[in-house]
C-alpha cells in the first residue's frame, strides 16, 4: 500500500528541494527533516516494549519501540542522509547498504555491493531510497530483502513518479510504501517531472 505524506510542511520542505538554488548542506538538512517525518508516520502504530529506567523519581517502567527489531536498508548514495536521518533516532538498530547503478541504454537497475544480514528474520526491514522513478532499483532492492526472510518490509521514500510507484505496487503489493510527494510522470528519459533532480549529485555537489 503507498501512504503519501500530505503535512503542509512536508510539502513544502520537498518544494525547497526543487530549488536549483540550495547548496547541498541545505539540501541533506531538508531531507533529513523529511526522513524524520517519514519514520514517524511509518511507525505510528509500532507496539512499544516496556523496560525499566533510571528516572529522576527513581527506576520506572516506560515502552519504547525495539530498535534492535529494526534494520534499516540504504540504496547507495543517494540514501546516505536518509539512513544518517532515520538511524539518529535509532541508534541501536542496524544499518544495510546495497549499491544500485542505472543501465542508461536499458533503464534496468545492477547490483554490484551488498552489505546486508544474510538473515532477517523476525526484522522490520524498513528500505531508505530518495527517487521512485521507473521503481527499478527499489523492486529490485525489496526483492533482494524478500530472500531473507523479514517478518515485514517498508520503503520511505521522498518523491517518486505514478509509473515507477505503479510497477512497484505490481510486484510488491505486500509492502508498505511511505513518500513525501508523488509527482507527475516520467519523461522520455525516465527521470521524474517536475522532479528536484539528482538527489546523489545535489547531496554531494558530484560533478554532472
Amino acid at each position: 500500500m503507498i501512504h503519501e505524506l500530505n503535512n503542509p510542511v512536508v510539502k513544502t520542505l520537498i518544494n525547497h528541494l526543487r530549488d536549483i538554488r540550495i547548496d547541498a548542506l541545505r539540501f541533506r538538512h531538508i531531507v533529513h527533516n523529511l526522513s524524520h517525518h517519514l519514520v514517524y508516520e511509518a511507525l505510528k502504530k509500532e507496539t512499544l516494549s516496556f523496560k525499566e529506567i533510571d528516572t529522576w523519581q527513581g527506576k520506572h517502567n516506560f515502552g519504547f519501540i525495539k530498535e534492535e527489531k529494526l534494520l534499516f536498508v540504504t540504496i547507495l548514495r543517494a540514501g546516505l542522509p536518509m539512513i544518517e536521518a532515520v538511524t539518529d533516532i535509532f541508534p541501536a538498530a542496524e544499518s544495510g547498504f546495497l549499491a544500485m547503478k542505472r543501465d542508461e541504454k536499458t533503464h534496468q537497475s545492477v547490483l554490484y555491493y551488498d552489505r546486508v544480514p544474510k538473515s532477517c528474520e523476525g526484522r522490520t526491514v524498513i528500505i531508505v531510497d530518495p527517487m521512485v522513478a521507473t521503481g527499478g532499483s527499489l523492486c529490485d532492492a525489496i526483492a533482494l530483502m524478500k530472500t531473507r526472510s523479514p517478518e515485514r518490509i517498508i520503503t520511505l521514500n521522498l518523491i517518486g513518479a505514478p509509473e515507477g510507484l505503479d510497477i512497484v505496487m505490481q510486484k510488491h503489493p505486500d509492502i508498505e510504501l511511505y513518500i513525501a510527494q508523488i509527482d507527475e510522470r516520467l519523461n522520455a528519459d525516465k527521470f521524474i517531472l517536475p522532479g528536484l533532480g539528482d538527489a546523489g549529485d545535489r547531496s554531494y555537489n558530484t560533478p554532472a
